[in-house]
């Protein structure tokens, strides 16, 4: 998917695409391989690297849903991201980039419920956009506008206090962290009303997107200190009720699928109606397909929380909101 999706091709024939994989493999071919000078994820300390990567994929997951839901449902009206595409693409496709222009846009609202957006049945907001930029209910799906929008709301309020006390998310250095949420929130800066939004709702938020946007990292001291505490505890409440329960839902689903044969999955299974499950988050139900991707997420999280000591664990969940946690119920 490039030039779309950044790539990094090491020496060795490595080609990662991931961001998590490319900040590890960034971390491990540092010339002081641990140092906090060169760190994207704490070597030091396991609970606070646990942390850093938790955020990081809630960011990547969640994130993803927020941003699609933004760009094509609260921001219908004014993005221009087909027009932005064509223009990216013109180096490669050349006089076919128009159609890119008009037909990508068709593309990504036609995958708004695959990416968790599902319109109400009558889809009276949207009348008066052509109908194929339309948001789309899907038949025996329930409405998810609310809750996406709820999700995003509540993720802003955790982010705005904690970014107004510090440059970073967790103290005076740019980790794995930041650089995920950045490259969620940020791809809404071209969206004009998804990003009017954020100003609105969060102002100091907003105003760290434009400082990263601008290239600017005054802030950043490569040597500061890293630190998880009570501030975190909003944020990591958030992640409690929506990554988590959406990550433990889809590996629940994926085990009974697994279990009575099912082998498609992710957006072909989707489109075929296949490997589907009813959920709820936020208190408002859901239906998705169960994705293979969020799986190994899952499972990998899991065995690095499985990984930290009694000791270490008790530094995590000492934020953690009571009763909550990461689960993992294994195929045995």
């Amino acid at each position: 998917e490039f030039p779309l999706v950044p790539f990094l091709f090491g020496p060795d024939g490595e080609n990662l695409y991931d961001s998590s994989a490319i900040a590890a493999w960034l971390d491990a071919q540092s010339p002081r391989p641990g140092s906090r000078a060169t760190a994207f994820l704490p070597a030091d300390d396991p609970a606070l690297r646990f942390a850093v990567r938790l955020l990081d994929e809630a960011f990547d997951e969640i994130g993803l849903y927020l941003v699609h839901h933004n760009r094509w449902v609260v921001a219908a009206r004014d993005n221009d991201a087909g027009v932005r595409l064509a223009r990216e693409l013109r180096p490669l496709w050349g006089p076919f980039t128009a159609l890119v222009g008009h037909f990508f846009p068709a593309r990504q609202v036609r995958r708004l419920p695959y990416l968790f957006s599902v319109a109400p049945r009558d889809g009276s907001a949207f009348f008066d956009l052509p109908p194929r930029l339309r948001p789309p209910a899907r038949a025996g799906f329930p409405p998810t506008h609310a809750l996406l929008d709820q999700a995003f709301t509540e993720l802003l309020a955790t982010l705005e206090p904690l970014l107004t006390r510090q440059p970073y998310l967790f103290g005076a250095r740019f980790t794995l962290a930041d650089a995920s949420l950045f490259g969620q929130l940020a791809m809404n800066r071209a969206d004009p009303s998804a990003h009017a939004r954020v100003a609105c709702l969060a102002p100091q938020t907003h105003a760290w997107i434009e400082r990263i946007a601008q290239g600017d990292f005054q802030a950043h001291d490569a040597n500061a200190p890293l630190s998880l505490d009570e501030r975190h505890a909003p944020l990591l409440d958030w992640i409690c009720r929506t990554f988590i329960p959406l990550m433990q839902q889809n590996y629940d689903a994926w085990l009974r699928h697994s279990a009575a044969g099912e082998t498609r999955y992710n957006e072909a299974a989707f489109d075929a109606g296949r490997a589907l499950y009813d959920g709820t988050l936020l208190g408002h139900p859901f239906r998705s397909v169960v994705k293979t991707f969020q799986v190994r997420v899952w499972r990998d999280l899991c065995a690095e929380r499985d990984a930290l000591d009694a000791r270490q664990h008790a530094a995590l969940e000492r934020w953690l909101p009571r009763g909550q946690g990461l689960r993992y119920r294994g195929i045995g």
